[in-house]
């Protein structure tokens, strides 16, 4: 339960953390960095267990039908980069205390970058190939979102990141069917356990090509890598975390977790090796010619992140061993080096070298954590970096696939660090180094601020003549990655060895490039590399060219034509369709004269609608049509869906009156040559769905299934509503997900109300002289009587129609009749506990809460579970659930009645308002009906 706990306490952190923004500030970031440390306590505090061989393991049933568990494990391999993204975020939140400003804490960033480091966290513990791609593609969406916060200019790298992840995210779907299909079982311990499940059946090729692609996507190899320099518009913490933690580490953990498999198969080697290698070298060479530090940064993560996939590789117990190492290594150097140089871009408002010099006069504590850390990265001794580095030569060395691919891989490992150790100078000398300071009025930042950088420069100072303290920790992840090998002992001399000779090789040719810098320079910024990021934006603007083409006859503007080929699709399959039906059983129920009743006046509501040319009776003819099959829906005995209908009904008028007031209500006028055809065409159209209707109902009993709901689900709940039974208590993924797409739904919708600079538009209404007494008056009567059956509703909806859905409908309709009201009609201006951002969020943690519960308890996902308060309350563990559903759907019928009010507002021509005293004088400003909160729109 441990690991249920770290997750859930991550999930509270990122549920709270809002919610502290708003209360602290910019201090928000202290407390969720301790936070971080005390989930990064916690898991050190299972690590003696796990370092002995003994991994800690929890699974609950989730698709019980699949085969597929909620299963969590953490052993050595995950032990790692658990606490990498637990360290380091607890680093960069610290960080973020001094980075952001208060506006900026409360914001989504700090409530973000927990949710990021918690999807992370379920990725790498993830036992279950399901669950593992949950994680993975929530990664994906938590970087979308990071990086969308950085404003406009992030569109563009945004939406790159998010289709060329995305796009990995479906090779590693793709690749789990596979291999659940090859082994017969989704337990990623079961699958690595037995390597001959996979390299036994004739898919294993291709699922050895889909995690590549996955992997490359995730960690930007080549040339899959121009995402990520496109990334560095997030703002720094943003940055360091998806860079030295999360993100991209995500694919290097794909290859570890899948090596016990593929380690050591002559083509997985040879194809991660050259795609590694290539990617180092190229990466390398990109990030020298940089001059914007940040851009030298994320061009030096695509050449790490390739001499990891190199390494890994390899598959020895020496080369992943380094790859583990480094891993950890990297993690500290990168986000030490992202956050000052964060620090410098805050204090000089610049990151370009070639504009900064000497800062280390003014600069001095800066400075050193800069140079410690580039020295890191350098593979300087006695830093960690050195370390790494020399275990990953000698890695590259025991590569068996020829006598002669050892030493070229390591000598390509050698030109990599070589450029690596360039541009980590030219980063210390490019911002600190030279005479006088180019910013000479600047000074150190807060001690508070430099801290985060200053300890992991330390850390990693440190852990490398101590290095030897971490070997058990690195031989009981290696031992995990590759089941059976014997990992080598990590210690920090290696003595007169060959990959020390090719760490004096790198440290010669990195300090000549550096002395030849003007020189390389030249030659580099003479290099023009074929832009991967121009090709791809060519081809999705081809894409969507293409798309649009295609999809011309269908644009707004063709009134309606895009409907023509449907219905004519309508008519063309109608008599195939009847040929496959063939006879037909008789029907079992016969027709009542209300039905046909229903029916006929049906008939001369839709004709009065087709012939109306007023926008107000055709409103009056469309909401009368739904009342009328709302009807027939009662004779049919549905209530709990006529209830529903008919509040829908009152809601679409009332948004359709919102939309039309303050415009023209007479429609255009049909033109005579189009009105034939098209009343043909719908004539036809109706009496063959009339007919498939007369032909697909009353001809079949209840179904087994209906029949089992009816006669047991008094028994297995207590309730005895089947409707609500089966949406609340025996609800499924379907019901649980279409929660969460309410939200969204209401959350765009509440982005719709914006003004073009991200403002609240302020909606008007009538004056108050100017209401209509008959309005008003009602809806001070019915609000309040309207607000008694939504929660009465809400109460008896386990025994009776109703439940959260049909009560939420209800409160809704108040809302949206107390805006139209306005004046001093409740709810014309919502309170702010309603704001549709509140709304949803709790209704979505309500929701989540009950899916998620039952694991806490020993139960599956979603599983009916009792509650000690509310059964001693005489209630039902689904209410919570109800509850969510109703406070969701309260949200959309709120941000819809918002967002229509705002825009019929900025409509309203001057005549709406009061009349004017003078022919010149201006008129007087519409006093708003409704006062629309700031979180609300």
């Amino acid at each position: 339960m441990a690991l249920v706990a770290l997750l859930a306490g991550l999930g509270l952190l990122a549920a709270a953390a809002p919610l502290l923004g708003r209360l602290l500030g910019r201090q928000v970031g202290w407390v969720l960095a301790t936070g971080f440390a005390v989930a990064a306590a916690g898991v050190a505090v299972l690590a003696p267990g796990v370092l002995a061989g003994t991994p800690v393991e929890v699974s609950r049933a989730w698709l019980p039908s699949l085969g597929v568990e909620a299963a969590l494990r953490l052993d050595g391999t995950s032990l790692v980069f658990v606490m990498v993204a637990l360290v380091v975020g607890a680093l960069v939140l610290a960080y973020c205390a001094s980075y952001l400003d208060d506006e900026e804490a409360r914001g989504p960033v700090p409530a973000l970058l927990v949710v990021f480091a918690a999807s992370m966290c379920l990725l790498v513990l993830a036992d279950d190939l399901a669950l593992l791609y949950v994680g993975w593609e929530l990664t994906t969406l938590c970087s979308f979102v990071l990086l969308s916060t950085a404003g406009a200019d992030a569109a563009a790298p945004a939406r790159r990141a998010l289709l060329v992840t995305v796009t990995g995210g479906l090779a590693l779907l793709a690749a789990v069917v596979l291999l659940v299909a090859a082994t017969g079982t989704s337990r990623i311990s079961t699958i690595t356990a037995d390597p001959a499940l996979v390299l036994g059946s004739p898919l294993a090729p291709w699922v050895a090509v889909l995690l590549v692609v996955a992997a490359a996507t995730k960690s930007a190899q080549m040339p899959l890598h121009f995402w990520l320099p496109g990334a560095m518009v997030a703002m720094t913490p943003v940055s360091a975390y998806l860079h030295a933690a999360t993100m991209v580490k995500a694919g290097i953990y794909l290859l570890v977790r899948v090596s016990p498999v593929y380690g050591g198969q002559p083509a997985w080697t040879a194809a991660l090796l050259v795609l590694g290698l290539t990617t180092a070298v190229l990466g390398a060479l990109l990030a020298l010619r940089e001059h914007d530090l940040k851009g030298v940064l994320a061009y030096s993560t695509v050449s790490q992140l390739g001499l990891l996939v190199a390494a890994i590789g390899v598959g020895t117990p020496t080369a992943l061993a380094a790859a583990l190492l480094h891993t950890a290594a990297h993690a500290l150097f990168k986000a030490t080096l992202f956050m000052l140089v964060g620090i410098v871009d805050h204090e000089t408002g610049g990151r370009d070298v070639r504009d900064l010099a000497g800062l280390r006069h003014v600069m001095p504590r800066t400075a050193l954590a800069t140079a410690v850390a580039a020295l890191s990265m350098a593979g300087v001794p006695p830093l960690l970096g050195f370390v790494s580095k020399e275990y990953l030569f000698q890695g590259f060395l025991s590569v068996d696939l020829a006598p002669w691919v050892g030493p070229v891989a390591a000598l390509t490992a050698v030109a990599a660090s070589a450029l690596t150790f360039a541009y980590a100078l030219r980063i210390v000398h490019g911002a600190f180094g030279g005479g006088e300071p180019s910013h000479p009025d600047l000074h150190e930042p807060p001690t508070a601020f430099l801290a985060p950088a200053a300890l992991a420069a330390l850390v990693g100072l440190v852990a490398g003549p101590a290095v030897s303290l971490a070997d058990p920790v690195v031989a009981a992840a290696t031992a995990d990655a590759l089941p059976g090998a014997d990992a080598p002992e990590v210690y920090f001399w290696h003595g007169l060895s060959p990959e020390l000779g090719l760490s004096a090789l790198t440290i010669a040719l990195g300090s000549l490039l550096f002395w030849r810098r003007d020189g390389v320079d030249r030659v580099l910024q003479s290099w023009s590399p074929p832009s991967v990021g121009r090709l791809f934006d060519r081809g999705h603007d081809g894409l969507l060219h293409t798309a649009g083409v295609l999809g011309r006859p269908d644009a707004a503007g063709a009134e309606a034509g895009h409907l023509v080929r449907v219905l004519v699709a309508v008519l063309a399959l109608a008599v195939p369709a009847a040929v496959v039906l063939g006879p037909l059983p008789e029907r079992t129920a016969g027709s009542q004269p209300a039905e046909w009743a229903v029916v006929g006046l049906l008939l001369v509501v839709v004709l009065v609608a087709a012939c109306t040319r007023s926008a107000l009776v055709l409103v009056c003819a469309l909401g009368l049509i739904g009342l009328l099959v709302a009807g027939w829906f009662l004779l049919q005995g549905a209530l709990d869906v006529a209830i529903t209908l008919l509040l829908v009904e009152v809601l679409t008028a009332v948004a359709v009156v919102l939309a039309l007031r303050g415009g023209d209500d007479r429609l255009p006028r049909a033109q005579r040559r189009r009105a034939l055809p098209t009343g043909a065409l719908a004539v036809g159209v109706a009496l063959v769905a009339g007919a498939g209707t007369w032909a697909m109902t009353g001809r079949g009993d209840l179904s087994p299934v209906g029949e089992r709901v009816l006669s047991g689900a008094e028994a297995a709940t207590g309730g005895t509503n089947a409707v609500n039974v089966v949406l609340v208590d025996v609800r499924g993924l379907d019901t649980f997900l279409e929660t969460v797409v309410v939200g969204v739904v209401a959350l765009g919708l509440v982005m719709l109300g914006r003004g073009p600079a991200g403002r609240r538009r302020g909606p008007a209404g009538p004056e108050p002289a100017s209401e209509d007494v008959v309005l008003r008056v009602g809806a001070r009567v019915l609000v309040p009587l309207m607000l008694v059956i939504s929660v009465w509703l809400l109460w008896r909806g386990h025994d009776q129609p109703g439940g959260g859905f049909i009560a939420a409908l209800v409160l809704g309709s108040a809302v949206a009749l107390g805006h139209l009201a306005g004046g001093q009609a409740p709810f014309a201006r919502t309170p702010r506990w309603m704001a549709p951002s509140v709304l949803a969020g709790a209704g979505l943690c309500l929701a989540l809460g009950t899916g998620l519960y039952p694991l806490l308890v020993g139960g599956t996902l979603l599983e009916p579970t009792d509650v000690p308060v509310l059964g001693a309350l005489g209630l039902g563990y689904a209410v919570l659930f109800d509850v969510g559903v109703y406070l969701l759907v309260l949200s959309l019928a709120v941000a819809a009645v918002h967002s229509l009010d705002a825009g019929a507002a900025t409509a309203l021509p001057p005549s709406r308002g009061r009349p004017r005293t003078g022919g010149d004088e201006e008129p007087a400003p519409v006093r708003p009906a409704t006062t629309v909160p700031e979180e609300v729109s």
